[in-house]
């Protein structure tokens, strides 16, 4: 049996851990909040007290860390991952990262004989949750195959996007296009309750169109329940925006659509707080027109959509 660490433990690292355990994995787990951990521990898995600790005791450890300052504090600082880790292990970045300080950790791995893959994911908290995330893989095919049982057992889709820094590259495009999504959703739900549509047919119209898209037919329905919960900060949604504007100065490519919408989360951010649900720029429109977007009956969480609407869009 496999030994995996997980380093945390938040929105999608507690699945990926959790995962792991069912999968029938040895884990250990660490987070700087350990009652993150308390489920998972209950579940079967071993805590270790820092992240050294955690590489001590493993084959390859998983970091999910929300920026680019906890990964390098978490592989490189003190009692990091490469104060712990033996010859022949492999340091697994499920974050969304910097490619050129997720390449210069890499380096300083590779010293060690420490092996890196960055494997981002894609889908949101209810897929990792079902183990059917889609895992988005960047590094060295020898590498790659020998832990590819791993992401098999936490992830649905496995795309092995290329050399190390390639799949950093296309996460930060699939998260700006969800970001696009996300505010366009909200635009064309206040242009269908202005014009007098019920705004659950107007979903279920757009959803069954050439208009429709993965965010609109999941995390656009906390919009219309009222929650805006998608398990995703506004800090979080600006980081990633941040990443893809620097690639659009860094390749030359003109992102004039993303830097209109990241205007509009710097707006949301300073309105509802860095921690307020990135989902909560719809909420920007509605204060600014004074229409809210409900639809009666409507889930009022992406959870509650995921057990029962399907199936009400039908009937």
């Amino acid at each position: 049996m496999k030994h995996v660490g997980c380093i945390g433990l938040g929105h999608i690292g507690h699945h990926l851990a959790a995962n792991l355990l069912t999968a029938g994995y040895e884990v250990t787990v660490h987070d700087l909040d350990a009652a993150a951990a308390r489920s998972l521990i209950e579940n079967g898995a071993h805590w270790a007290d820092s992240p050294a600790e955690t590489a001590r005791a493993c084959e390859a450890v998983i970091t999910c860390l929300p920026s680019v300052t906890a990964v390098t504090a978490v592989v490189a600082g003190e009692q990091g991952l490469l104060d712990g880790f033996a010859p022949g292990g492999t340091w697994i970045d499920m974050s969304t990262n910097d490619l050129h300080e997720l390449q210069r950790l890499a380096a300083l791995a590779a010293e060690k004989g420490v092996d890196t893959l960055e494997a981002p994911v894609t889908g949101g908290c209810h897929n990792a949750s079902s183990g059917t995330i889609t895992i988005l893989v960047g590094g060295e095919d020898a590498a790659f195959e020998r832990r590819r049982d791993i992401f098999e057992a936490v992830g649905g889709r496995i795309l092995h996007i290329g050399p190390l820094g390639k799949a950093s590259i296309i996460k930060v495009i699939t998260n700006m296009l969800a970001f696009i999504h996300i505010a366009a959703s909200a635009e064309a739900f206040m242009l269908a309750k202005r014009g007098g549509i019920d705004l659950r047919l107007a979903w279920e119209a757009i959803r069954a169109s050439s208009g429709n898209s993965f965010i609109l037919e999941t995390e656009s329905t906390t919009i219309l329940g009222g929650s805006y919960d998608v398990g995703f900060s506004f800090d979080l949604c600006l980081k990633d925006m941040g990443f893809a504007m620097a690639l659009g100065r860094e390749v030359d490519v003109p992102l004039d659509i993303a830097g209109t919408v990241e205007q509009l989360f710097v707006r949301g951010r300073a309105h509802y707080g860095g921690q307020a649900e990135y989902a909560m720029v719809a909420k920007l429109l509605e204060e600014a027109c004074g229409t809210d977007l409900r639809a009666p009956g409507f889930p009022t969480s992406l959870e509650e959509y995921l057990e029962r609407m399907p199936r009400a869009a039908v009937d």
